[in-house]
């Protein structure tokens, strides 16, 4: 990924921060046909690798676990808050007109040897550790436990677990640091004005980084 160096991340905490607060990873491997990609939810575990191990699922339909290069590191994309810049924002528009549009977001890029699983053991530890995860948050947590045993043996004889040790961590927060103080001020102006849930988010993001 290009990351010029104002826009760098480098903070391993900041960027598994990130990844657990946007689980949904896009996991990109090679194939015997080329580039394949599965949008799947992943859990960041400590431990196993100095930066940390992901560990996932798919379908066991899903041609992607079984045509994998394994010699080739597989990539764990996590999108983190983004918004459209206008150029209207900065006063440069209204000086000389020299201005165009950007888009500001915040991405984390994991990367290393994907591990095929299909202990049974394994499984049923990621299954809870995922479910109880997400189900944090809610009024009355659901467990895995709370379903039938059968079917729950039954509903995991249909996936195939992965595991990626993470080798290397890039971060990019491209989030107006490269302009200038006028610049970043008008930005905060026109995210304040458009007042989504979007826009406030990445407010605080310029602003944390000015």
């Amino acid at each position: 990924m290009y990351i010029p160096r104002a826009n760098e991340e480098r903070r391993v905490p900041v960027l598994h921060s990130l990844m657990r607060a946007e689980p949904l990873a896009a996991l990109v491997t090679l194939s015997s046909s080329g580039l394949v990609a599965s949008h799947i939810p992943m859990v960041l575990e400590e431990g196993g690798s100095p930066l940390g191990v992901l560990r996932g699922h798919v379908s066991r339909a899903n041609s992607q676990w079984r045509d994998l290069e394994a010699s080739v590191e597989a990539l764990a994309i996590f999108s983190g808050p983004q918004h459209y810049i206008s150029p209207t924002w900065y006063p440069g528009k209204v000086e000389h007109g020299r201005e165009v549009p950007t888009w500001n977001y915040v991405v984390v890029h994991a990367y290393g040897s994907l591990k095929v699983m299909e202990d049974k053991g394994w499984m049923r530890a990621h299954l809870e550790r995922l479910t109880n995860e997400n189900e944090a948050e809610t009024a009355m947590p659901w467990k895995v436990s709370d379903a039938p045993e059968e079917f729950i043996e039954t509903m995991m004889k249909g996936i195939v677990g992965l595991e990626l040790p993470i080798g290397r961590l890039e971060g990019k927060w491209k989030v107006s640091q490269n302009r200038t103080v006028r610049d970043r001020e008008g930005v905060l102006e026109g995210l304040s004005k458009e007042g989504t849930p979007e826009s406030l988010t990445m407010k605080g993001l310029v602003a944390d980084a000015m």
